[in-house]
């Protein structure tokens, strides 16, 4: 900024007051610039386009495959009271051999079917405890099973494919 006007010339003032000249702004720059904004622009929808397409298609998946599994888990009660009959006609005389047999053969069905659909059973007596697949009810000491290894299965549990239905109910080694 000028402080003092007196020591300058007239023409140096108007010189100075003078707006600065800037250079024109190149218009096929600004195009090129544009240009190379909406082709960014149309690459990002169409990449964001192609990712919900993909999240479609494997949640359409994940519903054809686990459509079930509401039904299946109502199941899982039949399959636990078919192998409760089983166990106690096993240790009563009186029940008749032809209506285990009826019990036995729908119980081996129903497993077949549960097959046939992707559903098994947990692993669960022998194993480590898997806090994803077990669930411990109780905790005993047992001799020459590890800490952490489960001893009994108190209720199984089943999985569909790769989801678990419901965790196996078990009991667990502790140590001395």
């Amino acid at each position: 900024m000028i402080e003092d006007n007196e020591k300058l010339t007239p023409e140096e003032i108007a010189a100075a007051e003078q707006p600065v000249e800037t250079p024109e702004a190149d218009p096929l720059a600004e195009k090129d610039a544009e240009i190379a904004d909406l082709k960014d622009r149309l690459l990002r929808a169409v990449a964001e386009s192609e990712n919900v397409r993909r999240r479609l298609e494997r949640e359409k998946a994940d519903a054809v495959a686990y459509a079930v599994t509401g039904f299946a888990r109502d199941l899982l009660g039949v399959a636990d009271n078919l192998r409760r009959a089983l166990d106690a006609a096993a240790k009563d005389d009186v029940v008749a051999s032809p209506l285990l047999s009826g019990v036995e053969i729908t119980e081996k069905e129903l497993l077949k079917a549960f097959e046939k659909h992707g559903i098994a059973r947990v692993e669960s007596v022998g194993q480590k405890l898997d806090p994803n697949r077990h669930q411990a009810m109780l905790e005993v000491v047992q001799e020459g099973a590890e800490p952490g290894q489960i001893v009994a299965e108190l209720q199984t549990g089943y999985v569909l494919k790769d989801r678990l239905l419901r965790p196996a109910m078990v009991t667990v080694a502790k140590e001395a």
